[in-house]
């Protein structure tokens, strides 16, 4: 385990000096080049940001639940060693160039989406299209974790009361930082103590003991104010604080793998074929999205963390080194599951459970109690999906606005592009959905699929953009672009071409599938028929 993880780490850092260097220099990223949070400033979007305050909200966003869910689920179907590949090589050729391109490309056009520059540089019904695809995988992503989060509260309801104390926290926090002028780093370690405070008290004291149905109605009132507050009041630092808590289970595994003296114990390889899932190719590649790829990370390049960017030259720190984060914690992840029996009765557990299971074991190394361990565990897992959760609602606003043509500036337009966002994950949540047996299932396992499938869809989508525009403005290596670009459509026609028509749910996903080849059209159209 030990050689396993440092030769990761390894070409993780070395993938971030060399190909992040080498995207930076193809895109001839200076340090005098203006930036929409200083050229566009509103202190309500538009506020430049700290890189480490930055990369805080930047990689506690777009991480989600999804490198811990997908590199689990992965492995313990296919094997860990295909899953490992995918996470390593994805990262640095893959993701790490999507999250890092999405980011220059927005910044370079004064903040906007990944859909207006498809806008100006096809068409306007290209870009009509391809904000109505965002804005229903949008809508995919608030349904599935508002469902996973509002489970996890009910269930333990220790989680939940630690997640209201770090958004009251939060709040403080922003206050101080940006009202009172306070120390960055003083503020900080006082936030952290309150922290662990309050995870020590409500470990001893559970009193919201709510039902799952409750749990949702409250967090989707807390997306509605994550998404029309000022975003340095709650977002920013809610996700600055949570950061912390995320880079520290990073640290936790980190010494778990590398000190537990922990054998591989599950096989390197189990099959090509799963008959849950299906054949490893393409799904392998669809079950492990953040982690990897996942194309919504360049809705929050492009939606919030190119309007708070300070300087151009700390994107690729912030963007391709939050992805480099990301796909750390993925790995970590599929160690959890690395360390278990072939026939342990852990293997058959919900992916979070044998997080919590396998951090239980890494922690216990400290001499914390394992039980504690496994608590926290999920209160990680909590985390990485509460700050997904309000910033995809807020992104969702700005699509909305965008596609509808509303301004932003006022609160009535705010929260009326809010609660319109909010209506399908309403519905969706709601839905009595069943599996392959007709039985009753919770709404995310339904989604996930098919989420995965439309996420990795809209990556390749976002590569196809920018491949456009690198080809439009002269970037000089655009088949770093190119080949991603191609395997991600590839891949993701694979797997969603074997699940249309299935259901309501699946029904949204044909529909999706439809406007994607609609874009691509256009958009093959542009580059390899019209002049340039």
């Amino acid at each position: 385990m030990l050689i396993y993880i440092i030769t990761v780490i390894s070409i993780f850092v070395l993938g971030y000096i060399f190909y992040g260097k080498f995207l930076e220099k193809n895109y001839n990223v200076t340090e005098d080049e203006p930036v929409p949070s200083k050229k566009c400033y509103d202190g309500i979007d538009f506020v430049p940001t700290n890189k480490f305050v930055l990369i805080g909200h930047h990689f506690s966003s777009i991480a989600g639940a999804g490198p811990i869910v997908g590199p689990i689920i992965a492995g313990i179907t296919f094997g860990w060693l295909p899953t490992i590949l995918w996470i390593v090589l994805g990262t640095i050729f893959i993701g790490g160039v999507h999250d890092f391109s999405s980011l220059i490309v927005s910044v370079r056009h004064e903040g906007k989406s990944i859909a207006e520059i498809a806008n100006r540089y096809v068409n306007k019904n290209t870009y009509k299209l391809l904000l109505t695809f965002i804005w229903f995988a949008l809508m995919y992503v608030v349904a599935v974790f508002t469902d996973l989060a509002a489970e996890t509260f009910a269930k333990q309801p220790s989680v939940a009361e630690v997640s209201i104390i770090y958004i009251l926290l939060a709040i403080i926090f922003g206050l101080l930082i940006y009202k009172v002028k306070f120390n960055l780093t003083i503020s900080t370690i006082i936030s952290l103590v309150l922290i662990i405070g309050g995870i020590i008290f409500c470990l001893q004291t559970q009193v919201l003991c709510l039902a799952k149905q409750t749990w949702i109605i409250i967090l989707l009132m807390y997306c509605f104010l994550a998404s029309i507050l000022p975003v340095w009041i709650l977002l920013q630092p809610r996700d600055y604080l949570s950061s912390y808590l995320l880079y520290f289970s990073v640290l936790i595994g980190l010494i778990g793998t590398i000190f537990g003296k922990y054998h591989i114990s599950y096989p390197i390889f189990k099959g090509f074929n799963s008959v849950s899932i299906g054949p490893m190719v393409p799904f392998i590649f669809i079950t492990v999205a953040c982690g990897a790829v996942s194309g919504f990370h360049s809705l929050v390049s492009s939606g919030t963390t190119s309007k708070q960017l300070d300087n151009i030259k700390n994107a690729r720190f912030v963007s391709y080194g939050g992805m480099i984060l990301e796909g750390i914690v993925a790995t970590i992840a599929l160690s959890t599951v690395m360390i278990l029996q072939k026939d342990s009765g852990v293997v058959s557990k919900p992916p979070s459970e044998i997080y919590a299971y396998g951090l239980s074991n890494f922690i216990s190394l400290l001499g914390i109690n394992p039980e504690i361990g496994k608590i926290f565990g999920l209160l990680v897992i909590s985390a990485f999906i509460l700050t997904t959760l309000d910033t995809a609602t807020r992104i969702s606003r700005y699509v909305f606005g965008e596609l509808m043509g509303i301004k932003s500036n006022s609160i009535l337009s705010r929260s009326a592009s809010t609660i319109i966002s909010l209506i399908l994950p309403v519905i969706l949540v709601n839905l009595k959905l069943s599996d392959s047996s007709g039985n009753i299932t919770p709404c995310w396992k339904i989604i996930w699929p098919l989420f995965g499938s439309t996420n990795q869809l809209l990556a390749a989508l976002v590569l196809l953009v920018i491949y456009l525009w690198a080809r439009k403005t002269g970037v000089k290596n655009t088949l770093a672009i190119f080949i991603p670009t191609v395997f991600m459509l590839v891949m993701t026609f694979l797997a969603l071409g074997s699940m249309v028509f299935k259901n309501v749910v699946s029904l949204i996903s044909t529909i999706l599938f439809l406007l994607s080849i609609v874009v691509i059209v256009e958009v093959v159209k542009t580059v390899f028929i019209r002049k340039t």
